[in-house]
């Protein structure tokens, strides 16, 4: 207690005891020992009166809350005007006592050590609560950074692979053409059909190894982001089918597509391959039709490309966008299944999502976002 005159602190001290309080009590005067005893004493609750001789209330305040900002602070003084009360308030007090009404001083002690209680658990609360955020944004920094050079290490391996395939499927590929070309003749059908075999499957591991190293291509290229048009970037990719779609009734809605920031080859390489994707799986229908459109919705762009083709079963949607992942033998469709793969991963470059739905024998719809925004920091075009 800071307080000048004895007995003032002497009734402040039975005062607390009539009222159940234990406690080691010290009384000091000046603001030299005050300092000291905050270090030394450490005190659970502190009461000042507000003038002294050489030391006043209010400068012991700014010492405690520099000093412990968690111990209560009350001010027991023989008055304390209006101004004065604020000023202690907003400064950190607690609480303020008149000395003629002492019998209040057990009830504010009461109430302040309550708070100060709930202060304190918050406080450690909240510090847990930092602590496990920060170790939980170590972990994930850790965790990303982990997978980043997993996924590093992947692509490299993938290319390296897809790379080195390359010299042993082009000697197979020349003793095909050598057997095919000089010694037809000297094998018999089922010779010629084993030969007509490994022809096919050499064709499809060498578009395997093209979509293998495109997708690892795509993984490995950084992005070029400027304000594009979807309208004629859809255009463009549409042109690169013409003579696939030669002889087949196909018909196409193609609704307005908005501007967008992206890197242009990349994303048209999303509408290649779902464009292409719907035009394989609406080859067996005599008339196909395949609606391209947008949509915009709570800051991002949705894009939607739907076709009547074969459809497929929801209850595996989950596979689409996986590497190799197929719905349908290659038999009746051919295909690596890396296009949607690729798909995805370039949307997700760009900040945005992929999803499909679908009926089997009815259609397909695949949709992919890009966020909307501005253009700062855009490459220019």
């Amino acid at each position: 207690m800071v307080e000048d005159e004895a007995g003032d602190a002497q009734l402040a001290e039975q005062v607390l005891r009539k009222a159940g309080f234990d406690f080691v009590f010290k009384r000091i005067e000046s603001q030299s020992a005050f300092e000291r005893e905050l270090k030394d004493f450490r005190p659970s609750v502190i009461l000042s009166d507000h003038g002294l001789c050489a030391f006043d209330g209010f400068s012991a305040l700014a010492l405690a809350r520099n000093s412990c900002p968690d111990v209560p602070f009350i001010f027991v003084t023989g008055s304390l005007g209006e101004e004065m009360a604020t000023k202690a308030l907003k400064n950190g007090a607690a609480d303020f006592i008149l000395k003629h009404r002492m019998a209040a001083l057990p009830s504010a002690l009461h109430r302040a050590l309550r708070e100060a209680h709930s202060r304190l658990q918050r406080n450690k609360a909240e510090e847990q609560i930092r602590r496990l955020n920060e170790e939980l944004e170590h972990r994930v920094a850790r965790r990303t950074a982990e997978l980043e050079a997993a996924n590093k290490e992947l692509e490299a391996f993938s290319y390296s692979v897809s790379h080195e395939l390359r010299a042993p499927l082009r000697q197979i590929e020349g003793y095909i053409e050598v057997l095919s070309t000089n010694r037809s003749a000297a094998l018999d059908d089922e010779g010629r059909e084993c030969l007509s075999t490994i022809a096919t499957s050499a064709r499809r591991l060498s578009q395997l190894i093209d979509d293998l190293l495109a997708f690892s291509r795509t993984a490995r290229a950084g992005m070029r982001k400027t304000r594009i048009s979807l309208k004629a970037i859809c255009e463009s990719a549409l042109r690169d089918f013409t003579t696939e779609t030669e002889g087949r009734n196909v018909e196409w809605k193609v609704s307005e597509l908005p501007e967008v920031s992206g890197d242009a080859a990349l994303i048209r390489q999303v509408f290649v391959n779902l464009i292409g994707n719907a035009l394989k799986y609406t080859k067996r229908r005599q008339h196909a039709r395949i609606e391209i459109s947008s949509r915009k919705v709570a800051g991002e762009l949705i894009v939607k490309v739907k076709d009547n083709g074969v459809g497929f079963d929801m209850r595996y949607a989950d596979k689409l966008f996986g590497v190799f992942q197929r719905l349908h033998p290659y038999s009746e469709f051919e295909g690596t299944g890396i296009g949607l793969a690729n798909v995805r991963r370039i949307i997700h470059q760009h900040g945005g999502r992929t999803w499909a739905e679908g009926e089997p024998n009815q259609s397909a719809t695949f949709y992919f976002s890009l966020p909307l925004q501005e253009d700062a920091g855009l490459d220019a075009p």
